[in-house]
């Protein structure tokens, strides 16, 4: 242990929780990247921004790196601690702060559940609009750190068009306010900047999100397809006719029975692919909607079309939706989910692609994700108790990403780069992109030491990579500019 950076966080007052016995370390190894782990020379648990102030400015007197961890779901490795660093644990900072329904704002602490947020507005008529599946777990300063989606980020935005304020704490210990309670807000537009940081450039100690009013009417729509080309010429089809639906999701064989035997779902087995499909707004305005989309998807060879017929039934779709990666379980514990997005109109292309690498490499691929905005979410299985298997896994994953880049996508949708796919960075941007992202953490932190090593790869590791081949060809190191 760094014994004199322990007795500075020793100094912290009100007294700072601080966990430096290996036992008791263990549980913060990893995140739900699961394939890589560390233990950190300790984990600070703040209670206050005061307390997180007081901690970056020991780390960067001491010069030693953090690394931040919210509720630790993330999946891309970036909440993995660094055995030379701290590890800054933001889950008891959990106090929705307010509510404020004229506003039509919360503000809350970084390590208030997603979930907790929609609970606390609900009795005004609101919610907040943002669901990843692991709702109920997941922070939402992890959410900002990450840029999160959800089921309903189609028609509602991802984490970056819900929030309108944040407070950051810088590695010198300032304190920084971005963004307004207006609209906008002169000046660049670091708000943006800081959604999906993923902690490279300050902790982040508050929140205020947008809330929005519950829809006036709702209908939920599951479509059982003979072939997932024909769910996914209905995905295209739906939106090419102007219609946003609220959620528009899609999974395949695989998932669809793995659901019916976890949960019962009902769905029918003898479909290879499903939407669910949600249109909410006024009655009207729905049902206009319903008929579009209905007429779709029979045109889209449908062979079934079904309704839930209240909202009860409506809850149960979604909860088998949500609870899909535990149901795909019941088929193999081990299994290694990526995250891509791609154009929609490459849909049907892309699922055919990835169908095919998977039998070259002889592994299972289950595709449950969102159709709508075109977010993939493959998921790989693979044997851990065969030696390689793993590994195997995470190079055919950086294949399947590849093909999202090569395509006119991108290696990411809401899970963050991580240290997952770093190499995956130097194909998606040119050297003298990567150089700019370096430039920007520079003049947040100068010294490097805010989550070293994640979400933006050093040049020479694309170099030693095989350098960069995106966009049409090698990118000549003369292209890189000079600061």
């Amino acid at each position: 242990m760094h014994a004199p950076l322990l007795a500075d966080f020793q100094r912290i007052t009100p007294t700072l929780k601080v966990i430096a016995d290996t036992e008791r370390l263990k549980p913060f190894e990893t995140d739900a990247f699961i394939s890589h782990r560390a233990l950190p020379l300790c984990a600070v648990l703040p209670e206050s921004e005061a307390q997180v102030v007081e901690i970056l400015k020991a780390c960067n007197a001491r010069g030693v790196p953090l690394v931040t961890r919210g509720a630790g779901t993330g999946i891309s490795g970036g909440a993995i601690p660094l055995e030379n660093g701290v590890l800054a644990v933001l889950s008891r900072m959990k106090q929705i702060l307010a509510v404020d329904p004229a506003a039509r704002t919360a503000r809350v602490q970084p390590g208030v559940a997603n979930a907790a947020v929609t609970k606390a507005a609900a009795p005004f008529g609101l919610f907040y609009a943002p669901d990843p599946s692991s709702q109920i777990v997941c922070s939402i300063g992890g959410n900002v750190a990450e840029n999160a989606g959800g089921v309903h980020c189609l028609k509602y935005g991802l984490t970056v068009h819900n929030v309108l304020r944040i407070r950051v704490v810088a590695l010198n210990g300032d304190i920084l306010e971005i963004g307004s309670a207006a609209l906008d807000a002169p000046g660049y537009d670091l708000l943006a900047l800081m959604h999906g940081s993923e902690g490279l450039l300050g902790l982040i100690t508050e929140v205020t999100v947008k809330l929005t009013p519950e829809p006036e009417y709702i209908e939920t729509l599951l479509a059982a397809f003979p072939s997932v080309t024909d769910a996914a010429n209905a995905v295209n089809s739906i939106i090419g006719a102007g219609v946003i639906p609220a959620a528009l999701e899609m999974m395949d064989k695989m998932v669809i029975n793995a659901c019916e035997k976890f949960m019962s779902a009902g769905f029918p087995l003898d479909a290879e692919a499903l939407l669910l499909i949600e249109l909410d707004g006024a009655p009207e305005e729905v049902a206009e909607y319903l008929a579009t989309v209905e007429a779709i998807l029979r045109a889209s060879h449908a062979q079934e079309i079904r309704r839930a017929c209240d909202d009860t039934e409506r809850e149960k779709l979604w909860k088998s939706r949500k609870g899909a990666f535990a149901a795909l379980a019941t088929i193999c514990p081990d299994y290694y989910t990526m995250d891509g997005t791609i154009p929609r109109r490459c849909l049907p292309e892309v699922l055919a692609r990835y169908a095919q690498l998977g039998a070259e490499f002889g592994m299972m691929i289950a595709n449950v994700f969102h159709a709508g905005d075109g977010n993939l979410h493959p998921v790989i299985f693979y044997d851990a108790a065969k030696p390689g298997e793993m590994a195997r896994s995470e190079e055919l994953g950086g294949k399947l990403l590849e093909i999202c880049i090569e395509v006119g996508g991108t290696i990411t949708g809401e899970h963050g780069v991580g240290i997952e796919k770093l190499k995956q960075m130097c194909v998606q941007f040119r050297e003298s992109e990567l150089a700019m992202f370096h430039v920007i953490k520079a003049v947040f932190d100068p010294e490097g030491l805010l989550n070293p090593g994640r979400a933006v790869p050093e040049l020479k590791r694309c170099s030693e990579w095989g350098g960069m081949h995106v966009r049409g060809g090698e990118i000549p190191r003369a292209d890189m500019p000079r600061f």
